[in-house]
């Protein structure tokens, strides 16, 4: 060749990407683990060990693919050129779409650069007979667009030219969300409830797929009690030979959590700038260490929230005054007789102890009907089979405060709301998901008057509704004493099929 690239992947789980032969490998890390610059190796790498065609000529072609064209000149293209430059590996074409074309030795190499965030953009990709594929960030590109790049790869070199050695998709990305096709396929977290299933099926890992995770840039200090105290260097965080000692402390200073869990920490999580809801909450108290069963002697309490992204959520309340928030249900797309099924299927399935004790409460707006419709949400949810009541309260105010009641709440001396594990939309909105957006305003930060409305406002506004359906908005507005809660007359049995009276089905408590 003529040239030599001296790399060296500086961690282990580095080097086990780069000997897998996986269909499809993803890769995530903290900013500064070397991922980026490592797939780009491994495109170069894998080029090399094309077999030669007739003429003796190694011949690939690969995509590289960014959410954006500002990032990808900005990022990608520059870690690319970084390694490969123009003077050494041939010409940069910098019209879109980029392209580089590196012909060196017996290596022939085309590397097209394209942004694509938008499932429409699959288009662009539906021209190209490409080798392999090299997607950038990921957890910023849809699940159709990786399905496009798996349908353009081992369509070149041609068989009649021997075909390609190896083919595939590569990937690197730091900490998506939970709910994001990454950790889904990886086996990190659940399919949400939500996604339907023949949508569900499409996010189940392929034998031919492999997800690799680095290790923290740093780790968590905590004390007994499980307060985060501070962070402290990862002996084991990979490429620390490829930057400062105090890379790592130095980043993190000013940062929020949530920005320091994603980047520094790789946690799957959501980043988000804003003002925190509540601020008493600990994972370290109130999450449950394990999943809550439901306790057959107790009300299942169920708070809903309305919209075409409806939510509900689902707890028990224990008779010394402790929450136990038992499972979140989110939904996409879905008016209001579809998730009235969804909740009694969810009812059912997860607590078929409980049709006879179920309260359910939602937004009281929803009970006033639409200036061109007589329904409202509470008459559709009836009408389906689901007897729902106001909530007493729609002030914002009281019903975050009745939720921080019950977060401040201690019984027995330990915390007196304990969450499952498995509501992850509820407990990354309580970590900063479900905050006050901070307004672009001069002078000292300022942040709204409510809380911002985005997809972790719909469940916990669904639990807003439940604490004050079940009392703790009156406890709030009595300065925290406690009194019973706002309940229908009688249990009801939530599958009851209701009477008729009047020609109109109808009962006071069951559902129809």
């Amino acid at each position: 060749m003529g040239l030599q690239i001296n790399y060296k992947p500086d961690g282990r789980t580095l080097c086990d990407f780069m000997r897998s032969d996986k269909f499809f490998r993803g890769i995530r890390g903290p900013v500064g683990s070397g991922k980026s610059v490592c797939s780009a190796m491994e495109l170069f790498r894998r080029a090399t060990q094309q077999e030669p065609g007739p003429d003796g000529i190694r011949r690939s072609r690969a995509a590289v693919i960014r959410n954006t064209n500002p990032q990808l000149k900005t990022t990608t293209i520059k870690t690319w050129l970084d390694w490969f430059p123009e003077e050494s590996f041939g010409r940069f074409i910098w019209s879109p779409p980029y392209t580089h074309r590196i012909r060196v030795g017996d290596i022939e190499l085309e590397v097209i650069f394209l942004a694509l965030d938008k499932p429409e953009d699959v288009k662009k990709l539906l021209s190209l007979e490409l080798t392999f594929c090299w997607v950038n960030e990921a957890r910023e590109i849809p699940k159709a667009i990786i399905d496009a790049c798996t349908m353009r790869v081992g369509r070149y070199p041609s068989m009649r030219d021997g075909g390609p050695t190896w083919f595939g998709v590569i990937a690197d990305t730091n900490a998506p969300e939970e709910d994001h096709w990454w950790p889904i396929m990886a086996g990190e977290a659940p399919i949400p409830d939500y996604i339907p299933p023949d949508q569900a099926m499409m996010l189940v890992r392929p034998e031919s797929w492999d997800f690799f995770v680095q290790p923290h840039g740093m780790l968590e200090d905590r004390d007994k009690s499980g307060n985060l105290l501070g962070y402290s260097p990862n002996p084991l965080a990979e490429n620390m030979k490829n930057i400062t000692g105090n890379y790592y402390p130095r980043i993190i200073e000013g940062k929020t959590r949530s920005w320091i869990d994603v980047y520094v920490l790789n946690k799957l999580g959501a980043l988000i700038e804003g003002k925190q809801v509540y601020s008493s909450f600990n994972r370290a108290a109130h999450l449950a260490k394990e999943p809550i069963p439901a306790n057959p002697d107790l009300d299942l309490i169920i708070g809903i929230d309305f919209g075409l992204t409806p939510a509900a959520v689902f707890a028990q309340k224990t008779p010394r005054g402790r929450w136990l928030v038992l499972r979140e249900l989110i939904c996409t797309d879905m008016g209001a007789v579809r998730f009235a099924e969804t909740l009694k299927y969810t009812i059912s399935t997860h607590f078929p102890d409980h049709r006879e004790r179920c309260k359910i409460w939602g937004d009281p707006a929803g009970d006033f009907r639409a200036q061109t419709d007589e329904t409202t949400p509470f008459k559709i949810l009836r009408s389906a089979g689901v007897m729902a009541f106001p909530a007493p309260t729609n002030d914002p105010v009281v019903r975050i405060e009745a939720v921080t009641l019950c977060l401040e709440r201690m019984v027995d001396g330990e915390a007196g709301f304990l969450i499952d594990p498995g509501c992850k939309i509820l407990i990354s909105g309580f970590e900063n998901g479900y905050h006050y957006k901070k307004l672009n305003l001069p002078g000292a930060e300022r942040y709204g008057d409510k809380p911002d409305k985005n997809r972790f406002s719909h469940p916990h506004d669904a639990l807003q509704y439940l604490a004050c359906g079940a009392g703790e908005s009156r406890n709030v507005l009595t300065g925290g004493r406690r009194m019973e809660a706002v309940r229908p007359q009688r249990d009801y049995d939530v599958f009851k099929r209701a009477s008729r009276k009047g020609g109109e089905r109808h009962t006071r408590f069951g559902i129809p």
